[in-house]
């Protein structure tokens, strides 16, 4: 319906219970009016005045412009004359000289209007719902992978290096075709990435020598103590002391992760150190975020914060790879690495793919987090842990016994208990 305008002349003073009758009556039959804005021109009717009836009214007319917005949902406006007169006699049951300027505006909402809004959260779902398989699916082919390399090239180190350096070429090239405004970086923001491309950097180190000496399933399995480490660093470092909901959430994290250990036929202790020290440096660069990111004018958005970081990470990593490994690229060890299994070009070609694998699954995962809550995201790293493993244990057929299992298992659901009981805000303490 389009703007219209008239002229309504007040009928003086209607019974309230005629009035209440006459709206019950207008909403029951038609149920069309979903909102009616006013625009006074004049000082806001207050409730009190229009309660306050003058017994004796004399005849007035009060300029009432309609605005009625209609939409799909069942409800649509009412075309007659009488509603229009039913609610300018409730609204105004007799003329008062300070209600002259007092107007409705009449618009139309398009009869698609909810349609359109259920269609646009839906296609929002379906987006998230698409990141998070991406999400999942590129971790799944990373680890595998990553797996089959350091089982052949037993350098993770010089992996790790490469794979810095695939994410490197992929932010160059995003900056410059200007898919992504690139950043300027003061001396201050400088100093602050710095730390956090250091703990980076050791995270994905010491990730790596540990999924070259243990099954990926156990390795991820150790990272989901993620949160103890998360709560601890917080607490010395952040002063955040954790809620009991929280504390007792790790009971089952760290349970679960030494009932696995204890029974993982793949048990390594350079490969369970590595993977609880990973546990230790990334979850300390978490920390230094949150504590880099407290000045809101100098803090970069997380996408370019992860590129920055990258390729930091890959300047840091590769004369470190260098000096713990050496080279070793050369055609001798890349021959070696055919005798293993893979050949050359399966090498370079599995190689290449894990390192985009490896950029672009934290790409995804820096997006998405701009897109829902850290809880949500949290929720969200949890499951992708478990379809990790369970993707990983398929794959490789790793062996795993009932109890093993059930130490994976329960650390897990510990995982998802932290996620919520981060949900739950503390009650305020009592005056």
């Amino acid at each position: 319906m389009g703007k219209m305008g008239k002229w309504i002349r007040a009928s003086g003073p209607i019974p309230k219970y005629d009035v209440f009758m006459g709206v019950i009556h207008i909403i029951a039959q038609r149920m069309h009016i979903t909102a009616l804005a006013l625009s006074p021109s004049a000082p806001f009717l207050k409730p009190k005045n229009l309660l306050n009836r003058n017994p004796n009214p004399s005849p007035g007319v009060v300029p009432v412009q309609l605005h009625l917005l209609t939409s799909t949902n069942g409800l649509s406006c009412h075309r007659s004359s009488s509603l229009f007169s039913s609610l300018s006699s409730v609204l105004f049951p007799y003329p008062n000289p300070r209600f002259s300027g007092f107007k409705f505006r009449a618009s139309s909402v398009p009869e698609n209007a909810e349609e359109t809004e259920k269609s646009s959260n839906l296609g929002g779902i379906l987006q998230l719902g698409s990141m998070f398989a991406i999400w999942y699916l590129l971790n799944i082919y990373f680890n595998i992978f990553n797996k089959q390399i350091l089982k052949v090239y037993p350098f993770p180190a010089t992996v790790t290096a490469f794979q810095f350096g695939c994410g490197t070429v992929l932010v160059i090239l995003m900056w410059a075709f200007n898919l992504y405004k690139r950043p300027k970086i003061s001396k201050s923001q400088f100093s602050g990435i710095l730390i956090l491309a250091v703990t980076h950097t050791m995270g994905n180190l010491l990730t790596n020598l540990s999924l070259r000496k243990v099954a990926v399933s156990f390795t991820h399995t150790i990272k989901a103590m993620e949160p103890f480490f998360t709560v601890v660093l917080a607490t010395l470092f952040l002063g955040e002391k954790p809620t009991l909901p929280i504390v007792s959430s790790l009971v089952p994290i760290v349970g679960g992760v030494a009932l696995a250990s204890f029974t993982e036929s793949s048990f390594n202790w350079t490969g369970f150190w590595s993977a609880m020290a990973s546990n230790l440096t990334n979850q300390s660069r978490n920390v230094f975020s949150k504590k880099f990111m407290v000045n809101k004018e100098e803090a970069l958005d997380t996408i370019n914060l992860f590129s920055v970081i990258t390729v930091i990470s890959f300047l840091l990593c590769t004369p470190v790879a260098i000096f713990i490994e050496g080279i070793k690229f050369t055609p001798s060890y890349l021959q070696f690495a055919a005798s293993q299994g893979l050949n050359v070009r399966e090498l370079c070609v599995r190689s290449l793919l894990a390192g985009i694998c490896f950029h672009s699954y934290q790409q995804v995962s820096y997006t998405i987090l701009q897109m829902v809550s850290p809880v949500t995201h949290a929720v969200g790293n949890c499951v992708k842990r478990v379809v990790v493993i369970i993707s990983s244990v398929i794959f490789f057929q790793t062996p795993a016994s009932p109890i093993n299992s059930l130490g994976t298992g329960v650390a897990l659901v510990g995982v998802f208990l932290y996620s919520r009981a981060k949900r739950m805000k503390p009650k305020p303490k009592a005056a």
